[in-house]
């Protein structure tokens, strides 16, 4: 009797066991399979939310088909606790998996309406963007100029809606006086700036900030980024640059940024002033003519005037020798390790080419001939023009 009673427990523990594993298996297949949903959806991740509060989300939304096998293989793959705010666009399809991942890694907010804030060098402009989920790509629905126009009625009531995503986007090659004038007027953000920051120390990138976030906290983040991007480029730094900080670095990666917009050039650009500060030739640089000028605040909207090439600033690198006192704009990460990584060449000229670029010299009698070719380009502009007027 009992072998027959010790006989059946095992058979049924065995077969409870067969039944687990093909439980877990078929968990793991719906787990990795394709999801339910058949077109993109914006899965918004609140500040704070709970793995069960999202699964129950998704679930609701037809974006997954179980709510606790999501959560079992979040907790399976130790992700259950990496849950990142933020709104995420899922493709059709997606699998758990998938999900648990776009959610879990963060990274900047994907779907959903988005208010952009643009710094940009020679204006601001605030843009409301939505996600079209049939192309998974950001449709800008209007924008306007916060300096010259009054806030529309859509961006206003985009700002208010508790979901919508904001952010500051700042263009490389804007100051640090335009930096803080753009925030003074980002109405979304709260606080005053006690301070303009030192030229050059702000990281210009895309920010994603929270509603009524604080204007010199965001302004520590730049800063802070933009100290560890010098860092790590100063860091790696090859032998032999003329720089005898990471502060001259940044001075000169801030001319590369406003003498070139062409990503390719910069290394090259870079090479042209090493070599000059090398052979003890002074820059002559017409943007640090401007800075003189401007101080940083605002566009010269003309071209410099030779009693501005002449007249002695502390900026001017016609009449003064080495590098600037201090930036004369904040670069971006690439101008920064163009400048400290820049190209070998022995160019000591370059003039604008006609098609966006430079053309580099050796000698000054090449650099001559491109300059008349130059101006011959700039001649046929200004007629083109006249009789196109």
């Amino acid at each position: 009797m009992w072998k027959n009673i010790v006989s059946n427990f095992l058979t049924l523990a065995v077969l409870l066991l067969v039944v687990a594993a093909g439980v877990v298996a078929w968990g793991r297949a719906q787990y990795s399979g394709e999801g339910p949903s058949e077109v993109a959806q914006c899965v918004q991740v609140a500040r704070g939310a709970s793995l069960t509060a999202v699964s129950k989300q998704l679930e609701a939304q037809g974006a997954i088909s179980n709510a606790y096998i999501f959560r079992a293989g979040a907790d399976s793959a130790g992700k259950s606790r990496d849950l990142k705010f933020g709104s995420y666009l899922v493709q059709p399809g997606a699998s758990m998996a998938s999900i648990v991942d776009v959610i879990t890694e963060g990274g900047p907010s994907t779907c959903g309406t988005e208010v952009i804030y643009r710094i940009g060098v020679r204006a601001d402009s605030v843009v409301l963007r939505d996600i079209n989920p049939e192309t998974a790509q950001y449709e800008e629905r209007i924008s306007y100029n916060p300096a010259t126009e009054a806030e529309p009625e859509a961006i206003t009531a985009a700002e208010e809606q508790p979901d919508a995503r904001l952010r500051i986007a700042v263009a490389e090659g804007v100051t640090s006086w335009q930096i803080v004038e753009g925030l003074k007027r980002a109405s979304f953000m709260s606080g005053e700036v006690s301070e303009v920051p030192a030229e050059g120390s702000l990281a210009p990138d895309s920010y994603e900030v929270s509603r009524n976030g604080d204007r010199e906290a965001l302004l520590a983040l730049m800063a802070e980024r933009q100290a560890s991007i010098l860092q790590s480029a100063w860091d790696s730094r090859p032998f032999g640059l003329p720089y005898d900080s990471p502060e001259e670095a940044l001075i000169m990666a801030s001319i590369v940024e406003k003498e070139t917009g062409v990503p390719d050039e910069r290394s090259t650009v870079a090479s042209v002033f090493v070599n000059r500060l090398r052979e003890g030739m002074r820059l002559e640089t017409d943007p640090t003519v401007i800075y003189g000028v401007t101080e940083g605040r605002g566009v010269l909207d003309r071209g410099l005037r030779r009693s501005e090439l002449d007249t002695r600033t502390d900026w001017n690198t016609y009449q003064i020798d080495g590098l600037p006192p201090t930036p004369i704009a904040n670069p971006g990460r690439a101008a920064i390790e163009a400048a400290l990584n820049p190209a070998e060449t022995d160019y000591i000229f370059f003039v604008a080419d006609g098609s966006g670029g430079h053309q580099f010299s050796r000698t000054l009698e090449e650099h001559n001939a491109a300059v008349a070719r130059w101006r011959e380009i700039e001649a046929e502009r200004a007629s083109q023009q006249g009789s196109d007027g």
